[in-house]
């Protein structure tokens, strides 16, 4: 008991340690990929002791500035409610990686460690469950404000994120009919079978479609360009934190990075074959034609993991392409992509999906 306890508490602190880091340089990257696009020299000026490395230092040095600037609450504000909010976004971001499979199973000194905080049977569905609750941070930072255009920015975003939820969460029950189960861990290793003996049977395979309509719905959830309408700069300023400061206006901005690194996560683990590397079980590589390398057990807990980051960071990559590609949406066309496009589109492929699955027995 206290080994699992142990193994749980390093567990939690490498994955939040590793997700922390990655939102912090994600605020990098997305900055310097804007200016590759735009021709411009992007981030480049923090340096210690003289090294700059690309501006990889402007993370430590926003920080540094954000803990020390004024944290201001408005006068006819409510400071309870204005002060937990960005708690209240980011924790629910933080909390759905605890279900994520990183890893299979790691065998050290004859025991067996699962490389995932908490595999419990209700699976995606607490990632969903868990995830709504951002939008009561979002919701109370407008109405805490006292500010028109925080509330306004929170009422796009409660509007935005609840109707994206319906389809977000529609589009993957093909997944999980194809799959026939719920558990995200057991998904991943259904993903290592191989189709016809040579394409992997991963879920983007199985369920093109519903991959599409999940990465729409998602970035829809995120609240990111091109669909940005709760913090639409040219419209209302930066919505519903727009009376924030210091390290609590931090905590929303790192919260949106958070999401952001979920949702490729989730991406991955579902469509993408999560730590699935093509060919590889547990013993080494089988590649199609009787060729068979063997690889040391740690060699392949190595490779899976860095599979999964791989992966990870290739959609998070995507997010941030398209946040700098395409232009905002109007709130009316946000909707309507909503409820007259994504939802009937993702009914329609779970119907087709069970009817394949009811033929073929």
């Amino acid at each position: 008991m206290a080994f699992d306890i142990i193994v749980s508490l390093i567990k939690i602190g490498i994955v939040l340690s590793m997700l922390l880091s990655l939102a912090a340089v994600l605020s990098w990257a997305e900055r310097k990929q804007s200016a590759v696009l735009q021709d411009r020299i992007g981030p480049n000026r923090a340096s210690i002791l003289g090294l700059r490395l690309f501006g990889l230092f402007h993370p430590v040095a926003d920080a540094i500035k954000m803990f020390f600037k004024e944290d201001f609450i408005p006068a006819r504000g409510n400071r309870f409610l204005h002060t937990i909010a960005p708690f209240i976004a980011m924790m629910p971001a933080l909390l759905t990686f605890a279900v994520i499979p990183f890893g299979d199973v790691l065998e050290i000194g004859g025991r067996r460690i699962t490389l995932q905080i908490a595999d419990p049977n209700i699976g995606i569905l607490f990632v969903f469950s868990i995830a709504s609750l951002i939008v009561y941070g979002v919701i109370l930072a407008g109405y805490s404000s006292y500010n028109n255009y925080a509330m306004l920015g929170a009422m796009r975003a409660c509007a935005q994120m609840i109707s994206y939820e319906v389809t977000l969460g529609l589009s993957i029950i093909g997944v999980l009919i194809v799959f026939n189960s719920v558990r995200l861990g057991e998904i991943v290793r259904m993903q290592g079978g191989l189709i016809w003996g040579i394409i992997p049977g991963w879920g983007i395979i199985y369920q093109p479609f519903a991959f599409i309509l999940f990465l729409t719905a998602a970035i829809a959830e995120t609240k990111r360009v091109p669909f940005d309408l709760p913090e639409g700069e040219s419209e209302i300023q930066v919505g519903y934190f727009i009376e924030y400061s210091g390290m609590k206006w931090g905590m929303f901005f790192l919260a949106e990075f958070v999401e952001i690194i979920v949702v490729s996560a989730l991406i991955t683990t579902l469509f993408f074959g999560g730590w699935q590397v093509p060919y590889l079980l547990k013993d080494g590589f089988h590649i199609p034609g009787g060729i068979y390398i063997p690889v040391n057990h740690y060699i392949v807990s190595i490779l899976q993991v860095l599979s999964f980051g791989f992966k990870v960071i290739f959609f998070c990559w995507l997010q941030l392409m398209i946040r700098w590609t395409l232009p905002r949406f109007r709130f009316d066309q946000l909707m309507a992509l909503c409820w007259k496009g994504l939802l009937p589109l993702s009914l329609l492929n779970i119907f087709v999906t069970a009817a394949v699955i009811l033929v073929r027995g």
